[in-house]
């Protein structure tokens, strides 16, 4: 078979799912699908017959209709890998059970299955992890329902009925579109970006704080204007802000200058070398998701810029001090070292 036409069938294979799972109530006629897919009548019954025999696409035959059958899981075309692709899948599967701490079978599932498809060699180690994350789970807030309702919404485009728990506001109900979920190492969890009835605006809702979430019939459509990369281009993680983003300056020390630039740890960066150590400069979207990044540093890094980022600072490190019981007297001249101060945090 030419390359071309194995492209068209899987096209169309997939195109052929999608009908049934956008449309999970409606039952379809073979010349429908035919009409819809410009095949022939001969076809659909072929791809029907090679989807259903093993699970991707579960059918039944009523009357003049085929419909979905009841309890129907959503089943991927095959995919064949070669093994640095199969590594590369398999290491990004492995990052997300190290971030994900609640539990999500589905996740470990995936894992399970590239490792299955791995050489002899390494496989029975990736299992043993597989079974250590497996075992770090138990307990922890069973996520797997609501991540795979919000994964069969994205793909399907069906919105979904979730409840959602803020930290600090009370609790609410509301029905989303899921247009881009994006998983978040800051946050150490997955983020669902999409249309909420509610605000009726794009909302950001956080895995762990969706109390319940159900699949509806109701279709939607991705705006046009929707562009998930670009929204996200200037997010540290994946709060991206609503106003134009703003540049955060920083200053390094020289004792960590070399492992700043062993990263690149925003797409907009830039690293200028100074006398002490570096200056780093970034566009973000919201600096919220970037504070923590910034206190990990220490006392190797300065906020420059933006003033109302470099104040959160300062009062953190003020409130650092009332902690551990350091008094503050008069504040001396900015280009004075108080070394009574500094001795108070540092030692002598």
């Amino acid at each position: 078979m030419p390359l071309s036409d194995a492209y068209n069938k899987t096209d169309r294979l997939y195109q052929l799912q999608m009908l049934f799972w956008k449309n999970p109530g409606r039952g379809w006629r073979t010349k429908e699908i035919a009409e819809i897919l410009t095949i022939s009548v001969d076809s659909v019954s072929y791809y029907i017959n090679e989807l259903s025999v093993d699970g991707r696409l579960p059918v039944v035959k009523d009357g003049w209709y085929w419909k979905l059958a009841e309890g129907a899981t959503f089943e991927l075309l095959p995919v064949k890998l070669n093994l640095p692709e199969g590594t590369a899948l398999y290491l990004a599967a492995r990052l997300l059970t190290q971030i994900s701490d609640e539990r999500n079978d589905h996740v470990l599932s995936a894992l399970t299955k590239l490792i299955k498809g791995m050489p002899d060699t390494i496989a029975p180690h990736q299992h043993a992890i597989v079974d250590t994350a497996r075992e770090r789970q138990k307990g922890q807030q069973d996520l797997s329902g609501i991540f795979e309702t919000l994964a069969l919404g994205w793909a399907t485009h069906l919105q979904v009925r979730l409840f959602y728990a803020p930290p600090h506001r009370a609790s609410f109900e509301c029905q989303f579109s899921p247009y881009l979920l994006e998983p978040s190492g800051i946050g150490r969890t997955i983020y669902a970006i999409g249309h909420s009835s509610l605000a009726n605006d794009l909302r950001t809702f956080k895995l762990e704080r969706i109390e319940y979430a159900k699949l509806t019939s109701t279709s939607f459509e991705i705006p046009a204007d929707f562009d998930g990369p670009s929204l996200l281009k200037n997010a540290w993680g994946v709060m991206y802000g609503d106003e134009e983003p703003v540049e955060v300056c920083l200053r390094f020390s020289h004792w960590v200058t070399k492992r700043v630039k062993e990263t690149v740890w925003h797409p907009s960066q830039q690293i200028k070398d100074t006398a002490d150590g570096c200056e780093w400069r970034a566009l973000i979207g919201d600096t919220l998701e970037i504070e923590n990044w910034i206190r990990g540093w220490g006392a190797d890094c300065e906020v420059l810029a933006p003033p109302d980022l470099r104040e959160k600072i300062m009062q953190g490190v003020r409130h650092i001090a009332r902690v551990y019981g350091i008094a503050f007297k008069e504040q001396a001249a900015p280009d004075v070292l108080d070394e009574t101060l500094f001795n108070d945090f540092f030692g002598e």
